[in-house]
């Protein structure tokens, strides 16, 4: 019979697999960041600076300690963390490189067929053009190839030498050395990924015995769709082929969700006993991004949280329920809300526009205190000297 799993208890349980029931003060140092991002899988990267870049409000979210100078000089001095793709852009452990090598492959044969259709014969000269020109002459970034035009619908629209630079680094043949800005720039990987992991190959069913094992221990339960979401670097069939080939190391929970249905989830069973003593998380009010591991999948936020989010960047602004960029509030457990705030660099100030609790949720002295200490830490954080509240901002 699966093992009943309370919906509170679920929910400490996903906190402390993505490393929100840690001790947020505890001094983090490299070797401290490294292991968190090794403990998340990855980080995803946005280019949006409202308050602060995604990547890095996700690790200062569950570590105040965490400095940016850290993380840069992991990716670019140490080069233990590469940045490739998940599901999105994110920072990734370079001894992860070599189960990526199989989405590399999988991503060239994809787009290679679909250039077929899209551009005609000829058009990848351009790939080759591009690669010995990085080969023989060092890294570039795109302002750097011929062409800057910019078509809308995607990268594969761009100048051919451009597209050819994203080409090279989706199907691992170009690596980011580093980041000028917010501006990629591009190297052959073997000058980037440490020699070992560059070197290392792993088999088709190590790589899917590697990624499956990998999401479920972040994840602490899932499905088998989950799990092939988790990096989105195998497919839900061979997701769904593993759990049932491993079936025997697995235990099957009932998860409580906030609906009252249950749901089935898996579990390694040698780990269910420490799962079921997941910690309480601190009770401290956290900011998070909206690309929050914690509420990545939003389906799985609505099940144990009841929280509803997604992120309005691409919707026109008459038709915006909340803001261009709104942040989830984590309270111990509990999402209890979301808020409209940006760092106005100019001014130094991080401006609070508006605060949204959810239902049942009051605005009690204490938790506008806590969140005050929140908003103070954020603001420090993002270089701002102050923050300021506009009028109506409890709405």
């Amino acid at each position: 019979m699966a093992i009943p799993v309370p919906n509170a208890l679920a929910r400490k349980i996903f906190l402390e697999r993505q490393g929100l029931s840690r001790a947020p003060t505890k001094a983090l140092g490299r070797e401290g960041l490294y292991q968190l991002i090794h403990d998340l899988g990855f980080v995803q990267v946005d280019s949006i600076q409202w308050v602060e870049r995604a990547h890095h409000q996700i690790l200062f979210s569950r570590n105040q300690t965490y400095r940016q100078t850290d993380l840069a000089h992991l990716a670019e001095k140490d080069r233990s963390l590469f940045e490739h793709w998940t599901h999105d852009a994110s920072i990734i452990p370079s001894e992860f490189f070599p189960y990526w090598k199989h989405r590399f492959a999988r991503r060239e044969a994809k787009i290679m067929e679909n250039w077929a259709k899209w551009q005609g014969e000829g058009f990848d000269k351009a790939f080759e053009e591009t690669y010995a020109r990085i080969r023989d002459t060092g890294p570039v970034m795109a302002r750097d190839v011929k062409g800057d035009d910019h078509k809308s619908g995607g990268w594969w629209n761009w100048h051919p030498s451009k597209t050819a630079l994203e080409f090279l680094w989706h199907t691992g043949k170009l690596s980011i050395a580093r980041r000028e800005g917010f501006q990629k720039v591009y190297d052959l990987s073997e000058r980037v990924i440490p020699p070992e992991h560059h070197a290392a190959e792993v088999d088709h069913e190590t790589f899917v015995d590697w990624a499956c094992r990998a999401a479920l221990s972040r994840l602490g339960f899932a499905t088998s769709g989950e799990i092939a979401a988790f990096f989105d670097i195998v497919t839900p069939d061979e997701a769904k082929a593993w759990v049932a080939t491993h079936r025997e190391e697995l235990e099957e929970l009932s998860l409580g969700t906030v609906d009252g249905k249950p749901r089935a989830s898996f579990a390694f069973a040698d780990r269910v006993a420490a799962l079921l003593e997941a910690p309480e998380p601190p009770a401290r009010i956290r900011v998070l991004s909206p690309f929050d591991p914690l509420i990545r999948d939003r389906n799985r936020t609505e099940r144990l949280f009841g929280f509803f989010y997604r992120i309005e960047v691409f919707v026109p602004e008459p038709k915006r329920q909340y803001g261009y960029y709104v942040f989830p509030l984590l309270e111990g457990d509990r999402l209890i809300g979301r808020i409209d705030m940006k760092a106005e660099r100019k001014e130094g100030v991080l401006e609070v526009r508006r605060l949204w609790l959810e239902p049942g949720v009051k605005p009690s002295a204490g938790r506008l205190d806590r969140l005050q200490a929140e908003l103070q830490r954020v603001a420090r954080f993002s270089g701002m000297d102050s923050v300021r509240l506009r009028d109506g901002w409890l709405g």
